[in-house]
């Protein structure tokens, strides 16, 4: 007969047994997953990519306060900048943000980057090639259809240009001066709620006689100037969230992006074309297109769309009954026909699209 004094001892033993067994029987933890790190592709020219220092300067930057979960994105390599960091890029030395544009390279490289940010200094070559401000804004802006149609969630920081004074060319300080004025304008046009295009001042402060080597490339100074003016701003953008993160909108907020394009021109005038695109996860149940010719152009009339004139002259055509539903990456499209004075150039416009949720 077994002693009443044993059965704490036994209970204690069998409970130990159990927990044991619970512990044998039960799945593995498993740790939550990290975070995917914000890609970030710095776009532009030699002074992005050759060897463009102020990217190794910001990179430290962001480790040291933090800003760890970051990856630098491109089809280039780091060049030599004296310290490691992470060095992918697509600082393409001698290109033209009109050639980028025109001859379509960006999506092959948004493919292989995949980046959620894009930091932008592109269009230096341009200016010193006298190219016309609409014509580099007009690459600008099919640069970032590219870049929706990549990433519907795109964070896009573009540059006002660092000054330019190299020894042949005595008007490039100026046509630097003309393109950055033009460019607060075409980032409001373009921005959106889901996709925002954030202007920064790399002009304002910069010298180049200190912070050149050549009147066009930063020296040291130069590089810590730009690495500077790029960092609250970038840091402003990772601290809202990029897509999936704290602060994304999602597919929630409806957005859309338009596009100009010349048809045909005549003597004082000449038929335009816009077309609308759903750059939403979710469908639209309708848009708003503003349409601001350049060079002193007014519309006339409109098809496939309403034309109305605000108090300030700034027209704006919204769909018709039939053309405003649109499914996500669906288009429409529509014409107008515009006066010119008989000293116009080549036709151009900045347009900007509003677009409307589909109720639920």
């Amino acid at each position: 007969m077994c002693s009443t004094r044993l059965l704490p001892s036994l209970r204690i033993l069998l409970a130990a047994l159990l927990l044991s067994l619970g512990a044998a029987l039960a799945p593995p933890a498993t740790a939550a997953p990290a975070a995917a790190p914000a890609r970030i592709m710095p776009l532009g020219d030699s002074i992005t990519g050759s060897p463009g220092c102020w990217r190794e300067l910001l990179w430290n930057r962001l480790q040291s306060t933090g800003y760890t979960n970051i990856d630098f994105v491109g089809t280039l390599s780091q060049q030599g900048c004296g310290r490691a960091f992470d060095g992918d890029n697509e600082g393409h030395g001698g290109e033209l943000v009109t050639n980028a544009a025109d001859q379509n390279l960006l999506p092959a490289r948004l493919s292989a980057a995949r980046p959620d940010i894009v930091v932008m200094h592109f269009g230096t070559n341009d200016v010193w090639s006298s190219i016309a401000p609409d014509r580099i804004l007009a690459a600008y802006t099919k640069l970032v259809r590219q870049m929706r149609a990549s990433n519907p969630n795109m964070k896009i920081l573009v540059a006002q240009l660092i000054p330019m004074n190299p020894a042949n060319c005595t008007g490039c300080g100026q046509r630097v001066v003309a393109f950055n004025a033009r460019i607060p304008d075409w980032a409001r046009a373009t921005s959106t709620s889901r996709s925002p295009v954030t202007v920064v001042d790399q002009w304002t402060g910069f010298d180049t006689a200190a912070d050149t080597y050549d009147g066009v490339h930063p020296s040291a100074s130069g590089n810590q100037k730009i690495a500077a003016r790029w960092y609250p701003a970038l840091t402003a953008v990772l601290a809202r969230g990029v897509p999936g993160g704290p602060g994304d909108p999602g597919g929630e907020t409806p957005a859309c992006a338009a596009a100009f394009r010349a048809v045909s021109t005549w003597q004082g005038g000449y038929q335009g074309e816009v077309t609308v695109t759903n750059t939403s996860d979710s469908a639209v149940s309708g848009w708003a297109v503003t349409v601001v010719p350049a060079e002193g152009a007014r519309l006339t009339q409109a098809w496939n769309g309403n034309l109305t004139t605000s108090a300030d002259g700034r027209p704006t055509v919204t769909n018709a009954a039939w053309n405003g539903p649109l499914a996500p990456g669906a288009s429409a499209t529509f014409g107008f026909t515009a006066t010119t004075p008989e000293t116009a150039g080549t036709p151009t416009a900045s347009v900007g699209c509003t677009a409307r949720a589909t109720a639920v």
